[in-house]
């Protein structure tokens, strides 16, 4: 009877649940690893920036040194900021060196905004015609012309190398910036076409055929209804665009060479017969990383937005 009554309690302690404060213990304890690895991953994903930026305020030997905590390790120096005339003590003198680097910049904004401008107009059209139209090339249909788009991603940019050196010969094109905006466009249209894909898939067609009933033409009813609503969905595009052109290096050393080189070509261009100039290198990443790393801190929620609209429907 006693042994009975011990393995009743004993089974009766096991099915009773956990108490208040281990809960909230194993709770909190979840917590705590989680927002650890999330503040390890984010230590491993901002190093290199970081890593960047005080480079740029060394010297030499503080780089060789591999010194990291400025005013603990080492003093900063304007030395790489000196060497693309942006210190304090030449920024308002004559320097070729900052001229060269503004003509860069200039290229680089202008080409990535230009072919972000020329993808986003034509993979809108083109998504909203395979999302609202079926078409038919043989064995195609609207699946497989998406996924044709999408297979360009996986194309090596070194294949296209031959082909596009050749025919941008025989159209002079070479070291143009026309020449890099049409490469540039059509490196990001079947990104801002899968974008823009999902986003009209988000709008129900029944707003268009009211639109129609009211007197719209097709166009207007593209125009007036569709666009604005997937105007979210277009600002992503652009913003993912524009960043992905403003990094882009490969076509940009080879179609290029002294007319139309991007700041990438100017950064891997920091080499001399003593080796690289890391501080100048460094200086030159952190100015072309400032301009996209201010886009994604003031438009973050624009591109988030624009990035899940239509995910939930």
């Amino acid at each position: 009877m006693k042994a009975q009554t011990a393995m009743a309690t004993r089974y009766q302690a096991y099915r009773e649940p956990p108490s208040e404060f281990a809960s909230n213990t194993k709770r909190i304890a979840g917590k705590v690893a989680i927002y650890g690895l999330l503040l390890l991953w984010t230590f491993i994903a901002l190093f290199p920036i970081y890593w960047t930026i005080t480079t740029s305020f060394k010297v030499a030997v503080d780089v060789t040194q591999g010194h990291l905590i400025p005013f603990v390790d080492y003093t900063p120096d304007w030395r790489g900021w000196r060497s693309i005339g942006l210190s304090p003590d030449t920024i308002f003198n004559t320097s070729t060196v900052r001229e060269e680097f503004m003509k860069r910049f200039m290229n680089s904004a202008i080409m990535s905004i230009g072919a972000s401008l020329l993808a986003v107009i034509l993979g809108s059209l083109a998504a909203y015609g395979l999302v609202r139209f079926d078409y038919k090339f043989a064995i195609w249909r609207n699946r497989d012309i998406s996924f044709f788009f999408l297979s360009q991603l996986i194309l090596p940019p070194v294949v296209l190398a031959m082909p596009f050196l050749v025919l941008y010969k025989e159209l002079a094109l070479l070291d143009t910036r026309i020449g890099l905006i049409v490469v540039y466009t059509l490196m990001v249209l079947p990104i801002v076409i899968w974008i823009m894909r999902d986003q009209f898939r988000g709008i129900p067609v029944e707003l268009e055929q009211a639109a129609l009933v009211d007197g719209c033409s097709t166009w207007g009813a593209f125009l007036r209804i569709v666009l604005p609503i997937s105007l979210p969905g277009m600002v992503a595009a652009f913003i993912l665009s524009v960043v992905l052109c403003w990094n882009e290096y490969f076509f940009a050393a080879l179609l290029t060479s002294t007319n139309a080189n991007t700041l990438p070509v100017m950064v891997a261009s920091q080499t001399g017969s003593q080796g690289i100039n890391w501080w100048s290198m460094a200086a030159l990443s952190t100015a072309a990383i400032a301009p996209l790393a201010i886009v994604g801190i003031f438009l973050e929620r624009y591109i988030v937005k624009g990035l899940t609209a239509g995910a939930v429907k």
